[in-house]
């Protein structure tokens, strides 16, 4: 089995390593998170090193890497990290459920989570550094971007695209052949029926929207 460092020790880190240790060729050997929010040297029973010293005590020539963290920020403190691993060396892997309904000739980049009744049609295109929850909906010829995160139920018809940064609520619903522009915020139960401006707030079936500040998710 391959061995593996997660970044993070929230809940998504947590549910990371769950997926990671049932389901899959890896073996989750320690945990990393940046000096500054180091306060306990272990985390579900394994270590958590400083991510300034990850490559002495785990080196990239060993070890696999995954960013286990959440949308903050629109998703920008995730691909910080994922570009700061990247360049340690690391390699990136990435997850997808055994009880994903899921076509192995879609493309697929690293670091993406897809968990338990995604289905994914065929000839779906999904980026780097890309989460997609559980249940969702992706249909055929759509492609998602870099660095966004799909919520629980969320239905996306066929040949739409996700911009980068993207982030899709729960239960909203993109209908087919739609672009999301980058960095969108598509609120929980929206139906998106046209276009999106990228940094936009789209909530309510689409009737209102607001310019959204670099600071707007603070999960």
């Amino acid at each position: 089995m391959a061995n593996l460092v997660i970044f993070g020790t929230g809940e998504i880190a947590e549910v990371a390593h769950f997926f990671f240790t049932h389901d899959s060729g890896h073996q989750v050997k320690a945990f990393t998170v940046d000096g500054k929010y180091l306060d306990n040297s272990s985390f579900l029973g394994l270590p958590v090193i400083a991510f300034e010293e990850i490559q002495k005590h785990f080196p990239p020539t060993s070890f696999d890497m995954f960013i286990a963290i959440s949308y903050s920020k629109i998703n920008e403190n995730r691909k910080k990290k994922y570009l700061e691993a990247k360049a340690l060396g690391y390699k990136l892997v990435s997850y997808v459920c055994s009880k994903a309904f899921y076509w192995g000739t879609n493309q697929i980049g690293d670091n993406t989570m897809i968990l338990e009744g995604v289905v994914i049609q065929p000839f779906v295109s999904i980026g780097n550094n890309v989460f997609i929850w559980s249940a969702d909906h992706i249909g055929h010829h759509t492609k998602i971007k870099d660095h966004s995160f799909l919520a629980s139920h969320v239905v996306i018809g066929g040949g739409a695209e996700i911009g980068e940064q993207c982030f899709l609520g729960i239960n909203s619903t993109v209908r087919d052949h739609i672009k999301i522009g980058d960095r969108s915020v598509i609120g929980a139960g929206a139906i998106i029926m046209a276009d999106t401006d990228p940094d936009g707030l789209y909530i309510e079936s689409n009737t209102a929207r607001a310019a959204v500040s670099p600071a707007f998710i603070k999960l």
